[in-house]
């Protein structure tokens, strides 16, 4: 299949790319070959909008009738070529395309770092409210930061608090610093490298906001995760141990000590472990401690406060 090409350039996202042209039928007809290779229409599509950077021109062509071409800053080679990666490597959209649309911005991921999901914005919001935003000065922390999701939204958020992104994995660092410099180039967020709270020795007493996303998986649970997770993220920010409340306990345990008086806690955890985690909350000396909901109605975030 022929594609018309133009040597002109475009910046998409983070590259800059060529600007390819096609014909209304040969779009149509490629997209129907590749749906009958299996998938659905809302993944390739969603790999036509952020891969291919159609969603305008195919918008429109949706809202107002034919037109003559579409464009592309992918060839359709390229995309097909992802498009079988998927389906037959189980390898995530985001990781192929780079991209991670999140909150109100678009984030870089690799196989550095969990792709973040949609509830984790969750803990942003959770977040937000226990904290005055109109405070002019105040500390949070990102504890197991990875692709740096919560750590470019509280940057945003709260521009004028300064801010700590740790992880252990120096890899997923280097993407959560890329992505802070590209969405919050104005923030005062400092990158660290340890496990937890103990690269912020430092400020130890006087962070006023923790969050924590932190490996939860049991490992019984591990085998039975869809490939597309389980060959292709991370097994280090997925496995939590036996129970998966490994790296939970850790980040509990520190959490008297890192936090500032009245400063708040909170974390993800897994589905079925919420009863387990506010207990272990209190037994850390965290009170008002309590448990929300995620998209999908599940208890999946717990939050304490340092008395």
């Amino acid at each position: 299949m022929k594609c018309l090409f133009r040597e002109i350039l475009l910046f998409d996202y983070f590259q800059i790319r060529m600007h390819f042209e096609v014909s209304t039928a040969d779009f149509f007809k490629w997209r129907r070959c590749q749906l009958n290779m299996g998938g659905t229409e809302i993944e390739l599509d969603w790999l036509l909008d952020l891969g291919g950077g159609v969603g305008r021109s195919y918008q429109t062509l949706l809202k107002y009738g034919p037109a003559d071409l579409i464009v592309l800053n992918r060839s359709l080679d390229e995309l097909a070529n992802m498009w079988q990666r998927h389906l037959y490597e189980y390898v995530p959209l985001q990781y192929l395309v780079g991209i991670c649309p999140w909150r109100d911005f678009d984030l870089e991921v690799s196989s550095s770092a969990l792709i973040p999901r949609q509830e984790t914005e969750l803990l942003v919001d959770f977040g937000l409210q226990k904290v005055n935003k109109k405070k002019d000065f105040g500390c949070w922390a990102d504890l197991g930061t990875g692709s740096g999701a919560l750590a470019v939204a509280f940057s945003r958020e709260l521009p004028q608090w300064s801010g700590h992104a740790v992880d252990c994995c120096k890899n997923a660092l280097q993407l959560a610093e890329k992505n802070l410099r590209r969405l919050a180039p104005q923030a005062n967020c400092k990158i660290h490298n340890g496990h937890w709270w103990e690269p912020l020795r430092d400020c130890w007493g006087a962070i006023d906001l923790a969050v924590a996303n932190p490996p939860y998986i049991p490992q019984k649970d591990i085998d039975n995760l869809d490939a597309v997770v389980r060959d292709h993220e991370p097994l280090l920010a997925l496995r939590g141990g036996d129970d998966g409340l490994d790296s939970c306990r850790q980040v509990i345990a520190g959490a008297f000590m890192g936090l500032a008086p009245k400063g708040w806690m909170l974390m993800e955890h897994h589905h079925d472990q919420s009863e387990l985690v506010v207990e272990l909350m209190g037994n850390a000396g965290l009170v008002e401690v309590s448990v929300e909901k995620d998209l999908e109605g599940v208890l999946r975030f717990a939050i304490g406060r340092h008395p």
